[in-house]
């Protein structure tokens, strides 16, 4: 597994299905921790989702003590606005974790302190509150993968009627 995507107590399904396909996509796994602020059969999840969600390999706490217990020694990074360090001075590697907040508060300062060292920002302009929670995963997950030289990614793509010159 390339990389974990853990998003810490989501509240908005389509945010949550398309970061489920993002996932799918990249051959990476999804951890949930609750609370949620919507069930997982709902209909705006599995439609951001689309056909892809029944491929998704995905995980539920029940909240952040229960994902550190169940996931000892894991590489954590923490995605915040807070951070003083830019994702792009990070060094990723396989199996690492990239956590990311519920979108009206993101992570908890609490924990945020405990993990200076792990935390990274998506650097932009000052009075601006924050991306889109999908598009911050996949910012952050495209930049890992990279790092990776997009290993088990297929890079080169075909036309479906047409040929691409030689």
């Amino acid at each position: 597994m390339p990389f974990h995507i853990v998003l810490l107590e989501p509240e908005i399904p389509a945010n949550t299905g398309n970061i489920g396909r993002s996932c799918v996509a990249t051959g990476s796994s999804l951890h949930l921790i609750r609370p949620l602020g919507f069930s997982l059969d709902e209909k705006h999840l599995r439609r951001a989702g689309l056909d892809y969600w029944k491929d998704l390999d995905c995980t539920v706490y029940d909240d952040f003590a229960d994902f550190l217990r169940k996931n000892p020694g894991a590489r954590l990074f923490f995605l915040t606005t807070k951070a003083r360090r830019a994702y792009t001075e990070a060094a990723f590697a396989p199996d690492d974790y990239l956590v990311f907040g519920k979108e009206s508060a993101g992570i908890p300062e609490e924990i945020l302190v405990e993990h200076e060292e792990q935390c990274l920002r998506i650097p932009m302009v000052a009075d601006n509150r924050s991306l889109n929670l999908s598009n911050s995963v996949a910012v952050v997950l495209y930049e890992a993968l990279r790092q990776q030289g997009f290993a088990g990614l297929e890079t080169r793509g075909e036309l479906h009627r047409l040929h691409w010159k030689e």
